[in-house]
């Protein structure tokens, strides 16, 4: 997987979180005697899978932004933060 793809999983993960959370607040606001529309539970568990994603494709972009890929030894990550420090700079 490349880091652009990783990325953008890690965006929709993060929208479908949101998701989840948003149906099940729905789903706990109901009338006393009512059945929620979708089962809490199974929300629950569905958000925990997303989570669990996120955290498993958040620690992959992590490592890849880490990994040392310049000739100089320096990483993503390092070059990342020398191009905010140049811009900083700059203006």
């Amino acid at each position: 997987m490349k880091l652009a793809e990783a990325l953008i999983l890690s965006g929709d993960c993060q929208k479908r979180m949101e998701q989840l959370k948003s149906r099940l607040l729905g789903n706990a606001r109901i009338q006393e005697d009512e059945d929620p529309s979708e089962s809490p539970t199974d929300l629950i568990v569905e958000l925990e899978n997303v989570a669990r994603e996120l955290v498993n494709l958040i620690k992959r972009i992590n490592n890849t932004n880490s990994t040392p890929v310049f000739i100089d030894g320096g990483s993503i990550a390092d070059a990342l933060a020398e191009r905010d420090v140049l811009v900083l700079r700059r203006a």
